[in-house]
């Protein structure tokens, strides 16, 4: 009695580029890593292209020389692993990821592996969605076309990120369609805006700009070593350009009198007074001092960028006076947040660095050709007012 031929594993991965013969071969047939995969049997065969590394669900022809996709695989990744463990270091990102039970997402089929002529002994491929790249510019922003708010938190807006005026996207007004965080868009306007108004012309250097100040009664009273009250008097005129004025009191105590800070400092003192909160001004200026002291040690010279206190006070008034998760807004209203949000001069986070643009779908990737069903918009409504009247209860 003639034996039955073996059956092809499902999930065999079959390597075009070195073989036209599209039925598993038998060195492909691999048992799957312990405790991985079981009781997940796949039922497609995925296909590997030696040269490029991509992967793909539909079999190449065998009348043309197979060439690599770059349409229906650009989303897919592959990482190989052993029966024993991971072929990468053991501190990779790699190794992580494949060790690593995903809570939310099931972890991806395991299956066979073909794609080195006689060398996938023991090998097995896991295949994983990845996200498409974007580079964002600031001229795609400008050119940003607004759909309207989405749940009160959002602004669902097409971006072109081709730079070329196709057909689609000249239609459609883009290609890219993405969220914009209307809290951290706001936020990232208001922080440029503080910014802008927290700098002053210089009277002493013409086209110099120097920090806002605003003078402290009674001065605050802050104690410091002997070395750090060197540093402070040696450096003491170029101090006065960030808003910090010291004085030297000839007491036998170590210790300073700042009688000059940054005005920022001082609003912020009487907003948190207003509200029926502790005053915060003390601390707020030893940080600013020690700051300075410490990039004093370090480099040697004053700061010439923006001083990362006040980056923060700024950054925590921005984000009070912006608009809020919940807040309405209409269309011209998004508009105008997506314009100032343009010109800006970093629009892609918030005060704190949280993105405010997140990329959802690139209308040039979906299928065309498919014609998707269209839902029954009216029978959706009466199923909601239905559940509205009965559902409840």
């Amino acid at each position: 009695m003639t034996s039955p031929e073996p059956a092809i594993p499902s999930g065999q991965i079959i390597n075009p580029a070195s073989q036209h013969n599209l039925v598993p071969s038998k060195t492909g047939n691999v048992d799957q890593a312990p405790d991985e995969g079981q009781g997940h049997e796949s039922d497609w065969l995925v296909y590997i292209n030696q040269a490029t590394g991509l992967s793909k669900y539909d079999a190449p022809s065998l009348e043309s020389t197979p060439v690599p996709c770059t349409t229906d695989v650009t989303n897919m990744a592959v990482s190989v692993v052993s029966k024993t463990g991971i072929i990468a270091s053991p501190g990779s990102l790699s190794a992580l990821f494949s060790e690593w039970n995903n809570p939310v997402f099931v972890r991806p089929p395991q299956v066979a592996v073909d794609v080195t002529s006689g060398q996938a002994e023991g090998l097995a491929v896991k295949i994983h969605n990845i996200l498409f790249p974007y580079r964002f510019t600031k001229d795609m922003i400008h050119s940003m076309k607004v759909i309207h708010q989405v749940d009160k938190k959002f602004l669902a807006c097409l971006l072109n990120t081709t730079g070329q005026n196709t057909t689609e996207t000249t239609e459609s007004g883009g290609n890219l369609l993405v969220l914009v965080d209307q809290h951290a868009a706001h936020e990232r306007v208001r922080l440029e805006g503080l910014l802008t108004e927290s700098y002053e012309d210089d009277p002493d250097t013409p086209g110099k700009k120097r920090l806002c100040s605003s003078s402290v009664s009674p001065p605050l009273e802050i104690t410091v070593t002997e070395e750090e009250m060197r540093l402070l008097r040696l450096y003491q005129p170029l101090l006065r350009d960030l808003a910090l004025e010291v004085s030297f009191p000839q007491t036998e105590e170590s210790h300073v009198l700042l009688e000059r800070l940054p005005t920022c400092f001082i609003e912020k003192e009487s907003t948190e007074l207003r509200r029926g909160r502790r005053t915060v001004i003390k601390s707020i200026a030893e940080e600013y001092l020690r700051e300075h002291i410490e990039f004093l040690h370090s480099a040697g010279r004053v700061r010439s960028t923006l001083p990362l206190t006040v980056h923060n006070v700024l950054a925590s008034q921005a984000c009070h006076g912006a608009i809020k998760f919940n807040d309405l807004l209409s269309k011209e209203e998004c508009r105008s947040l997506v314009g100032s949000l343009a010109s800006c001069q970093l629009p892609f986070q918030c005060a704190h660095g949280r993105p405010s643009i997140v990329p959802l779908v690139n209308l040039l990737h979906l299928d065309n050709e498919q014609d998707l069903p269209k839902p029954n918009l009216r029978k959706l409504r009466r199923m909601y007012k239905a559940w509205q009247l009965y559902g409840k209860n």
